[in-house]
């Protein structure tokens, strides 16, 4: 096993510096220009959908918080988070239909961005440059040049710009990726990703095309998005729980792969401390689903980095796994193996383990899930006030965004792929590069 040294070794404070949850009150106030009087943090909340309600009830359960203003192009979902809001004593914010009036708000200090995918962009990059800090939802864009333009914009105007990729704050995420840097699990030549269910055969269903219901003002909805006729499934909005299907169609987001694998490949990247691949392959495609969704219902993917294989497999038509884990993160070792998702990690010694009574005495780890996205909100609410970067910056969020783009790429053109992390293009594939943007409709542009 190699050994534990002082450059190799991730400490503690190094890994939850920017992500430690301090006490708010003891926090120098350094709310930028946008800054309330009496130091409260007045945040607006563009898309009061499922996840959008989600933050915006995380960020009012913290101290010095204030939900200032609401927006929505879909009068039912404001109706629900005012009514979120209210049942938990909160007072009554100011109500908005079109973003741009938010975002003209002299009192909001910080945007919630939890609008579709396609909308991340333009809403973060608009509430940088009106001053505003942003907590943006991943995955933070739907092509890559999207999110390095949000990226530089947030370096541009100051602005602290995080993402909701929530795991980075699990105390148990963080210790795992101590586990994988300091060698505990020996050589690392493989990590395996997945995402398993089964929705088969009927999947989100196939609703025909319609008038949109009352209340929904759909070209706003679409919005740099191509002009399309109003679909439930493309609004996916419904009442029965589920989180809304947008996310199974190619001009708002990019199915699984982005939805579920920049969570998994964020966790990744960062224990591996990678920037991207240097290959990508993938196959699969709707091969069994009966509904309307264009994203795979099966997809395969392969990424060839600098010393280690990454694989991201989805499946919607079967569940069954070797070991009965739906989803997760294994880092494979010659000395141990890790395995990692929201309820915990555990190690699997390699039974030649020159460690193994050592690694036996590492007892598995039980977490959950619901406390990582409080404290996440916790600690990038510190960040505002202290200006210090958050644990999961919006260039983490634009990598861990990037590497699931890639495969979606691959799996769109049919070929392998050669990738150049450094300067975010492709190597010697002029169809592929322009797939890493895509065209606004008028009259909305991304600058």
């Amino acid at each position: 096993m190699k050994k534990e040294t002082s450059a190799n070794r991730i400490s503690r404070r190094e890994l939850i510096a920017s992500g430690a949850a301090l006490a708010f009150a003891a926090a120098a106030p350094n709310l930028g220009r946008a800054a309330g009087a009496n130091d409260t943090i007045n945040v607006g909340v563009i898309g009061t959908g499922k996840m959008g309600r989600s933050n915006m009830d995380a960020f009012a359960a913290e101290p010095g918080v204030r939900i200032a203003a609401v927006c929505d192009c879909y009068r039912p979902n404001l109706d629900r988070a005012l009514k979120s809001l209210a049942d938990s004593g909160k007072p009554k914010p100011k109500e908005y239909a079109d973003f741009r009036k938010l975002l003209d708000d002299k009192e909001i200090n910080v945007v919630i961005a939890a609008s579709p995918d396609h909308w991340h962009p333009l809403h973060t990059v608009m509430a940088c440059r009106a001053g505003k800090d942003v907590y943006v939802e991943k995955p933070v864009s739907v092509t890559v040049k999207e999110g390095r333009v949000m990226t530089d914009v947030a370096r541009q105007t100051g602005r602290i710009v995080g993402v909701g990729t929530q795991q980075r704050s699990g105390e148990h995420f963080q210790r795992a990726v101590e586990i994988v840097r300091d060698g505990t699990l020996g050589k690392i030549t493989k990590v395996s990703t997945w995402n398993y269910e089964n929705e088969y055969p009927e999947g989100i269903g196939n609703p025909p095309d319609c008038d949109p219901p009352a209340g929904l003002d759909w070209d706003m909805w679409l919005g740099p998005a191509p002009k399309r006729p109003f679909n439930w499934n493309r609004f996916g909005v419904v009442d029965d729980g589920r989180w809304s299907s947008f996310r199974w169609f190619w001009d708002y987001a990019g199915g699984m792969m982005t939805d579920w694998g920049t969570h998994l490949l964020d966790i990744v990247l960062w224990a591996m401390n990678q920037k991207g691949p240097r290959t990508i392959a993938a196959g699969g495609g709707k091969l069994g689903l009966l509904d309307n969704r264009e994203t795979p219902d099966t997809l395969a993917v392969i990424y060839e980095f600098d010393g280690f294989v990454c694989t991201y497999e989805n499946r919607k038509c079967t569940r069954q796994s070797a070991d009965g884990r739906g989803y997760g993160i294994l880092f494979h070792g010659s000395e141990a193996s890790l395995f990692i998702d929201r309820g915990g990690w555990s190690l699997d010694p390699e039974t030649t383990s020159r460690g193994r009574e050592t690694l036996f005495k590492i007892p598995p780890v039980k977490s959950g899930g619901s406390e990582q996205h409080q404290t996440h909100v916790r600690s990038y609410l510190e960040c505002v006030r202290t200006r210090k970067r958050f644990i999961s910056d919006i260039e983490d969020g634009h990598l861990a965004s990037t590497t699931p783009h890639l495969a979606n790429i691959a799996l769109r053109l049919g070929r392998k792929l050669a990738w150049d992390p450094a300067r975010e293009n492709f190597i010697g594939d002029a169809e592929a590069d322009r797939m890493l943007a895509r065209e606004y409709r008028a009259p909305w542009k991304l600058a």
